[in-house]
């Protein structure tokens, strides 16, 4: 009975530490990883063969960089909100000129954006046909908005059901129980 004990438990911390080492192999993907998967689900959603595809993904590869580094560029710039919150004391208000300055750096950004999409256009054009342009712009604004959603909910640091109003019915239902 104590040699089974015994035998039980160096099992179960042998499993322990294997699990343990299993999650510490998993990591987040890099980068250049999700834009190698990012790539694929296009080649698999455009249906392209494999000729077309090797002309594709490395010009593919190039705009989702060029996209990338101008967005990165906004988020290293200093918000008009972050300015407030580094004070401590009551949060400050920001200025005309900082409000003003952040919508004028908004709007460079997107002529920027713009640009790129629009250079690329041209270079898709010689690979892909208008009808797969159209699917893979199509694809990317439904993917950023989703993202964009996603994120806006972080920010606000609200869970999914507490915007839908889940919260609200329970007050409501509280309120009528009075």
């Amino acid at each position: 009975m104590m040699k089974t004990r015994i035998i039980f438990m160096l099992l179960t911390v042998v499993a322990m530490c294997s699990q343990s080492a299993f999650a510490q192999e998993k990591k987040r993907p890099d980068r250049e990883q999700i834009q190698a998967m990012q790539c694929n689900q296009v080649v698999k959603a455009l249906m392209l063969d494999d000729a077309t595809a090797a002309k594709f993904v490395p010009v593919y590869q190039k705009y989702l960089k060029e996209l990338s580094e101008v967005r990165m560029e906004n988020a290293r710039k200093p918000k008009v909100k972050d300015a407030a919150t580094t004070q401590p004391a009551p949060k400050a208000i920001p200025t005309d000129a900082e409000v003003e300055k952040a919508i004028k750096d908004r709007f460079a950004q997107s002529r920027k954006l713009l640009d790129i999409r629009e250079k690329y256009y041209n270079e898709f054009r010689k690979i892909l046909s208008p009808k797969q342009i159209y699917q893979l712009e199509k694809g990317n604004a439904h993917k950023f908005q989703k993202e964009w959603k996603k994120r806006q909910g972080q920010k606000q640091g609200q869970r999914p059901e507490a915007k839908k109003g889940n919260m609200h019915r329970g007050n409501n239902n509280v309120k009528s129980q009075k």
